[in-house]
């Protein structure tokens, strides 16, 4: 017991970070359960949030606490690493049984991992035990060199044994996945089906998916700009001009021009199986109905308070944006 509660605060702690890096995750955790089943499942959306708690969990189980002060372990003296292959051995003709429940942990911590990779991502347990095994390099990495130089001193021990322990939990975690998986098989979707019905929640996630893909074409266009000007000696206001044109260029191409080609697929589109065409139309209605997307989105963006309730309730009584009648 006095073991588990050694854990009890970190699990805090990361029970406090969760609601805000599912929020942040919601998005791609979202495209990928859309592109991989299809639809959302209960089931799989529910396991998808938990996995953001065990990855928060096993970095505050492993990395936490941080040292604090200034002097004491971590900062002005470190923990030697453990390097022994069969160091294990000697802890249990020492300690003998009271060894046993940090083995047991270093293998639980990551069969979590193996349970996620080989039935959420479908990998072989080859693949699964090498991810556990860079996981665990990383983890331990980081206490012997004090977080990545961080701290001056190694706060917490590297083991070569716990390398060894995480890989056995990382496959006895695939173990658990191949038996589920005969138990409760898994709703993948075998064939690139695309919907032309999507819901709110898959445009959503598709918009904002979208629009990362502008911010990185216009932030990648600013830097560069910002670095030729900067080698020529010119005025860094040329910079700001064109990350704008860049923005307009890739919104258009991103909302207008691929879905145009791709049969109303975006790029995010068609990572979430989706299309913007909810119907056949005639050359002369699809050209309007773009052009009607085009400049709905722009407003939405432009004037957000505005247009995103108007959008709202068109959704809400007809389940169709406004360009959708054309």
């Amino acid at each position: 017991m006095r073991f588990l509660m050694s854990y009890s605060s970190s699990f805090a702690t990361a029970l406090s970070l969760w609601p805000l890096a599912s929020l942040v995750l919601t998005v791609p955790i979202l495209a990928f359960l859309y592109h991989r089943d299809g639809r959302l499942h209960l089931r799989a959306t529910a396991g998808a949030y938990l996995s953001v708690l065990y990855a928060l969990s096993l970095v505050c189980f492993t990395l936490l606490p941080l040292p604090t002060g200034n002097s004491g372990l971590g900062i002005s003296y470190g923990i030697a690493p453990q390097l022994n292959p069969l160091g294990f051995v000697g802890d249990l003709q020492k300690d003998g049984a009271s060894a046993i429940p940090q083995i047991v942990a270093n293998i639980g911590f990551f069969v979590p991992l193996g349970l996620v990779f080989g039935r959420g991502f479908g990998w072989s347990l080859k693949r699964s035990m090498a991810l556990g095994l860079l996981v665990s390099l990383l983890i331990e990495t980081a206490q012997l060199t004090g977080l990545f130089f961080l701290y001056p001193h190694a706060y917490r021990t590297f083991d070569v044994d716990d390398l060894l322990w995480n890989v056995s939990g990382t496959a006895i975690g695939w173990s658990c996945a191949q038996a589920l998986e005969r138990a409760l098989p898994s709703r993948r979707v075998e064939f690139a089906n695309v919907t032309h019905m999507p819901s709110l929640l898959r445009r959503t996630v598709a918009f904002c998916l979208d629009m990362a893909l502008v911010g990185v074409a216009t932030v990648g266009t600013y830097i560069a700009a910002r670095a030729a000007l900067s080698l020529v000696g010119a005025r860094p206001v040329a910079a700001d001009l064109a990350a704008i044109a860049a923005a307009g260029l890739a919104f258009l191409a991103v909302e207008g021009i691929v879905p145009w080609l791709h049969d109303g697929s975006t790029p995010a589109g068609a990572v979430v199986r989706m299309s913007c065409q909810t119907t056949d139309r005639t050359p002369g209605r699809r050209l309007a109905f773009y052009a009607a997307r085009l400049i709905t989105l722009t407003s939405a963006l432009a004037f957000a308070p505005v247009v995103i309730p108007i959008m709202a309730i068109s959704w809400l009584l007809c389940r169709q944006m406004p360009y959708d009648f054309i």
